[in-house]
């Protein structure tokens, strides 16, 4: 597989070409003949890599959010889920496949999860239609948060998405209403909810599973009302000044954390999660087993007193 590399990693894809010509000239030179130089190469390699991305600007970040071997919903499940049973379809119109839910153990629990899916290539690109949900996409996220909650189960979402799916036919079967109705649902639902930003969650198709107790993101991860191009177009009426309006609309992880959108930064490999996928997975493992540990010692009422509590403290000042 060709590895795609962003604009700012060209010197690192350069660095790793070099390995690549060392190695193979090993291979025909004899075992060990440029070792020495190899190791300097990949020790200077690691170096970059955490020069490169501890300097990112926001629309940098962007693209790393959007990476397309950046893991995926489905890699999520695989790493973290155990005997999951898929549940599909809203019981109103169809199956929405932008968005995957089901039952499963997470590390030994029980839980229902659900998170929205790009896919990897064009044909599952096109089966999932690009991570953007139709209503019966947030329609049928509702119908397994009510089915978490009669079982007491918790809900773990899993968000990346450039939005909802703004096409005629959703917009006819009520794509708004579906979206508020499922931010409705997270905002009432009496058991753990734990939701986690993996790649870019943009606009009302994120907010619609987003709306958890707890809201992680990964370190290079992206969360706003609209995307970067969305927003040039309305403000400047050009979608090609994206990277002024990313500069501009505190969209990453370390600006997220400051104003209490978001409650946890999940740190990702040197290199981001796409350089070691297995990597950034057990991270976000990690960080939901401990947050659903506090969650679990929380009564319904608790949980749904912290979760008012945590959406009305967004955007205060201070001032009475």
């Amino acid at each position: 597989m060709v590895q795609h590399y962003l604009e700012f990693e060209k010197p690192i894809a350069e660095l790793e070409g070099k390995i690549e010509e060392l190695s193979k000239l090993s291979d025909t030179a004899g075992a060990g003949s440029f070792d020495s130089e190899i190791d300097a190469l990949r020790s200077r390699l690691g170096e970059l890599r955490k020069e490169s991305y501890a300097r990112l600007t926001p629309w940098q970040k962007t693209q790393v959010a959007r990476h397309p071997e950046r893991p995926h919903f489905v890699d999520y499940l695989a790493g973290l889920i155990d005997e999951f049973v898929e549940l599909r379809g809203d019981r109103k119109f169809a199956d929405d496949q932008a968005v995957i839910g089901g039952l499963g153990r997470f590390r030994g629990q029980p839980v229902m999860v659900i998170g929205q899916e790009k896919g990897h290539d064009t044909t599952t690109r096109l089966k999932h239609n690009f991570g953007m949900a139709r209503p019966e996409g947030y329609r049928k996220a509702v119908r397994l948060m009510d089915m978490a909650e009669q079982f007491n189960l918790p809900v773990l979402t899993f968000i990346d998405t450039a939005g909802a799916y703004p096409g005629l036919g959703a917009e006819e079967r009520g794509q708004a209403e579906a979206i508020a109705r499922g931010t409705e649902r997270c905002l009432t639902l009496k058991t753990p909810m734990i939701a986690t930003i993996t790649g870019e969650g943009m606009s009302g198709g994120a907010i619609g599973i987003a709306a958890g107790n707890k809201v992680l993101i990964l370190e290079h991860a992206i969360y706003s009302v609209i995307s970067p191009e969305g927003a040039a177009s309305i403000l400047w009426r050009d979608g090609a000044r994206a990277k002024d309006a990313a500069e501009q609309m505190q969209i990453t992880a370390q600006d997220l954390i400051k104003t209490g959108v978001v409650d946890r930064i999940i740190e990702e490999p040197a290199g981001g999660a796409h350089s070691d996928p297995a990597a950034a997975i057990l991270a976000v493992g990690d960080a939901i087993e401990e947050e659903l540990a506090l969650l679990s010692t929380l009564t319904a009422d608790e949980l749904l007193t912290q979760r008012a509590e945590r959406y009305y403290a967004i955007g205060r000042t201070g001032v009475a």
